[in-house]
């Protein structure tokens, strides 16, 4: 059932009213006694109707869009704020994934990756896991070039960098990384700080909030969204 997007707000908010939590109790303490012949009109009353699901599912579809929307529109934004005179755009990757090319930007003089998430400063291994191997692959990658990472706030990812975090764990979930890892270099790092500082210098993390307040402010941050670029 396709329902409009002009509508789907509408349909959601009927549903949920101001508060979804207090709205799902009263609807558990409604519902019980309720027979099959009284569920159609329970269902109208509580606007739990098929286009209230249809408007939720595509919500879910579009949340996803929006998702590659921030990345995308991240990236170009910073466009003006990065680039070197004379330096010029060779391509960009935009879209989930990275379409055959290997970083998110690459110029005449550098080559870069992005990451538009807010970190929350507790345990975040999805998230430290995915920007270290950005970190890694920007940093074997063979080109004269200059390496950045870019992040939206450099705090906490600064800290697990030089933090103690077994090298161990945060390889575990990417055997392809592992592989190259290990392939290069063997047992000499054990912890994720043994490796970044002999290798930090490679690399330079840049914080992107000055650039983009809307997401520094506005973006919540979501660890398993934020893997649709895996």
């Amino acid at each position: 059932m396709k329902v409009e997007t002009s509508e789907i707000v509408n349909l959601l908010t009927r549903f949920t009213g101001p508060d979804l939590t207090q709205t799902l109790s009263k609807i558990e303490s409604a519902v019980r006694g309720v027979t099959a012949g009284e569920c159609s009109a329970f269902l109208e009353n509580a606007s739990a109707g098929r286009e209230a699901l249809a408007a939720a599912s595509e919500m879910k579809r579009l949340a996803g869009q929006i998702n590659v929307t921030i990345h995308a529109l991240g990236i170009l934004l910073c466009l003006p704020h990065i680039l070197d005179s004379g330096e010029r755009v060779e391509y960009v990757s935009l879209g989930a994934g990275n379409t055959g090319r290997k970083f998110d930007l690459e110029t005449n003089l550098r080559i870069a990756e992005f990451k538009f998430i807010r970190w929350r400063g507790g345990p975040e291994s999805i998230r430290q896991n995915s920007v270290f191997k950005d970190f890694v692959l920007l940093e074997e990658h063979a080109t004269a070039k200059r390496k950045y990472l870019y992040l939206l706030g450099d705090e906490y990812a600064l800290k697990f960098f030089r933090g103690g975090r077994a090298l161990s764990s945060v390889l575990s979930r990417n055997d392809k990384l592992q592989k190259l890892f290990r392939e290069r270099f063997g047992n000499q790092f054990q912890t994720v700080r043994e490796y970044y500082a002999a290798h930090e210098h490679a690399v330079r993390i840049e914080d992107v909030s000055p650039w983009l307040s809307e997401l520094a402010e506005d973006l919540v941050a979501d660890p398993v969204a934020d893997e649709f670029r895996e």
